[in-house]
Order: C-alpha cells, then sequence, then structure tokens
C-alpha cells in the first residue's frame, strides 16, 4: 500500500495511491478520514493525482541520520564505518516534499545531495529488540539527506550542516509492503547518475539501527530514520534538478534554489 500526504482544495489529507507505476495520468488518491498510524478509514471519495497537491508522507516529530553506514561512503569521506551506528538528528523544520524546492543557504559553498532509504516508524517505541524491529515500522520512502559539507566540517558537529530550512526532502509516499534487504537507491542530478547503491551494502541494517536508537531514545509515529547514503555524493548548484529513486518505492524529485 502507498500511502500519500496531500492538499487539494486547501484541505491536507491523507490517502491511499492506487493504481500502476508513477505516471500521474494513471493514479488515483483514495482519500482517507484519519492518519496511518491507527487503521485508515476510506471516504470513498477519489481524486486524480495530477489534480492534488503531494505533501512530505509524514511530518515527524524528528529525524535520525546515520552517518557513514555505506563502507564506499566512508571511504570517499575518508574515513571507515564506525562499529556502531553513528546517529545525528535533523530537525523537523527541514522536511519538504515532493517538487518543493532545496534552497541553498548564501554563506555555504558546498553543499552535497545524499541518496537515501527511509523508514517511516508507525507507533511509540522504545527498547526495541532487532527480533521485533518491523514491527514498529509503517514503511519507507525516499529521503535526502542535504548537507552543507563546508559547514559540517568547519563547525566538528553537524547540526547547522544537515539541519537548515529545506534539507530533509521526504517522499513521494509511504510504501507499506516491501522488502527493502536489497533494493537499489540513486541519485540523479539533471538526469546524470550521481550515486548507485544497494541496501544490501549497509554497514548496520535497519534492525540493528532500530534497535540501537531505540535504546537510548524513545520514537513516536510519524519519525523518521534515514538510513545512510551510498558512495557518490556531491554538490549541488541553483537551477538544477536531483532525484531520489528507492526501487519498489519511486522517485523524488526537488529543484535546487538560491535563498
Amino acid at each position: 500500500m502507498r500511502i500519500v500526504r496531500f492538499a487539494a482544495q486547501g484541505d491536507v489529507s491523507f490517502g491511499v495511491l492506487e493504481g500502476p507505476g508513477e505516471d500521474p495520468a494513471d493514479l488515483v488518491v483514495a482519500v482517507a478520514s484519519g492518519h496511518p498510524f491507527a487503521p485508515m478509514q476510506l471516504t470513498g471519495e477519489r481524486l486524480p493525482l495530477a489534480q492534488v497537491k503531494l505533501l512530505a508522507p509524514v511530518l515527524p516529530s524528528k529525524i535520525l541520520g546515520i552517518g557513514r553506514n555505506y563502507a564506499d561512503h566512508a571511504a570517499e569521506m575518508g574515513g571507515t564505518p564506525p562499529t556502531t551506528p553513528s546517529v545525528f538528528l535533523k530537525p523537523n523544520t527541514a522536511v519538504i516534499g515532493p517538487g518543493d524546492a532545496i534552497t541553498l543557504p548564501r554563506d555555504s559553498e558546498h553543499v552535497d545531495h545524499e541518496a537515501e532509504l527511509a523508514v517511516v516508524i508507525g507507533r511509540l517505541c522504545r527498547e526495541v529488540p532487532r527480533e521485533r524491529a518491523y514491527d514498529v515500522v509503517l514503511g519507507y520512502t525516499c529521503g535526502n539527506d542535504v548537507t552543507a559539507r563546508d559547514w559540517q566540517r568547519s563547525d566538528g558537529q553537524w547540526s547547522r550542516a544537515k539541519g537548515h530550512d529545506t534539507f530533509a526532502p521526504l517522499g513521494p509516499w509511504v510504501e507499506t509492503e516491501l522488502d527493502v534487504s536489497d533494493v537499489a537507491v540513486r541519485a540523479t542530478v539533471d538526469g546524470e547518475l550521481r550515486q548507485d547503491g544497494r541496501t544490501a551494502d549497509l554497514v548496520h541494517d535497519i534492525p540493528s539501527l532500530i534497535e540501537w536508537i531505540t535504546r537510548y531514545m524513545t520514537l513516536l509515529p510519524g519519525d523518521v530514520i534515514l538510513t545512510g547514503t551510498p558512495a557518490g555524493v556531491g554538490p549541488l548548484a541553483p537551477g538544477q534538478s536531483v532525484s531520489v529513486s528507492v526501487e519498489g518505492i519511486g522517485t523524488l524529485t526537488n529543484p535546487v534554489v538560491s535563498r
């Protein structure tokens, strides 16, 4: 099931996407009366996808990023993967949805894209053993962990570099029925392939990440874990368009503009 969050005629709602593929002409949104963190009730209303505005599929209380979780990315950054997950936070004010613009800061000279599989948490949880990790997952979406690389290096910690407004694109929807143990994660910029990895190469897999994070903090429904990015991260410039694709989910595309 593909869960969408959308705006239509001034209202924001959740719904279920019906139809094959990603072409809006072939897709319809079955409107729901509630949210996806309880049994969803469909209203019976159906809207063509082309007539609605897709939003970020969830508004998390927090976003948990995982650093250097692909060995090839750790190597390109001049390091090695950590023995335990390296966790950082991105604020929910950084979230944007499909088609929304990534705004480059005036005083950063190097902003990178980072294509990632994003895990959406489905219920309140704490101290989850890895054997039960998938029980707390609602589904998966595409994420772009946009990063001001020069700020990351100069600050010595990552809050400013990762947390700038518009630096957490999510979407286009949440896929609830997908085996993500070995799916492709790709990024293109203006159609040029920049990143091409597979989740089978994650250093710390999803159950390990959920077990590790919930050992130290409670996760709430809608919280998002960005599982790490493969090699090939690169700079963004005004006027470009960056797309993140995850096999079995879809494609998240955002234009890039100057502030």
